[in-house]
């Protein structure tokens, strides 16, 4: 049976981390951008680091750029937002420099239904599989079910902030993720475990709801 907490934690006082950001596309971008502007010390990564430069640039002092590699070792915490078939290749690549630490996983399962880990994922649920995949991170579910375009738009509107599902096993992970929404003038909602979140990958009411923390809620009944 799967249990739902569908908790809110309260934010805490703000404290800089060292962020890093594997995928700096719409979504690792809006997300980084986002923490960048909160405070944290971010380094946005792709395989091509220096077509990053030009918005690192406009980000400012806070925003550096390198490979997902350099931004495993340099960061605390880790955003992961790339396709998901390439993941085990991460994993060998980064694997050893997230041992230990939050992975933020923003990954969703292939579309092609016919691929090994899109069935793992229909069958495990995305959460374990990634988890899996990097078997030393603390993987929660964080930033996979909301558009990078309502991230954005999030950011100044402490009157309507986008509600972001999350899921982990890691009670201090799952925490270390809350706060990281609420850095991101978003709202987190803690749905329970990593199996939970299920309830809100791809297919699903949650997913790209894209609403406020409310009727967020009311989507998992």
């Amino acid at each position: 049976m799967i249990h739902l907490a569908l908790d809110t934690p309260v934010a805490k006082p703000f404290r800089p981390m060292r962020l890093g950001v594997i995928g700096a596309g719409w979504l690792g971008s809006a997300v980084g951008s986002n923490w960048a502007r909160a405070g944290h010390q971010v380094m946005l990564s792709s395989r091509h680091p220096s077509r990053l430069a030009p918005l690192a640039n406009r980000l400012g002092k806070n925003v550096s750029t390198g490979t997902p590699r350099a931004a495993a070792n340099f960061a605390e915490v880790v955003l992961i937002s790339v396709p998901y078939e390439p993941l085990p290749v991460l994993a060998e690549a980064c694997g050893d420099a997230l041992a230990g630490k939050v992975l933020l996983d923003a990954c969703n399962p292939p579309w092609n239904p016919d691929h090994p880990l899109a069935q793992e994922c229909a069958s495990r649920g995305v959460g374990p599989t990634t988890q899996r995949i990097f078997a030393d991170a603390r993987v929660v579910r964080c930033f996979s079910a909301v558009d990078a375009s309502r991230i954005a738009e999030s950011w100044g509107r402490s009157s309507v902030p986008l509600a972001v599902p999350l899921a982990g096993d890691d009670a201090e992970a799952v925490a270390i993720a809350a706060q990281l929404v609420h850095d991101a003038d978003c709202q987190p909602l803690v749905v329970g475990g990593l199996d939970t979140g299920v309830l809100f990958q791809r297919g699903t009411p949650p997913f790209r709801a894209n609403t406020t923390l409310e009727r967020l809620r009311r989507t998992f009944g």
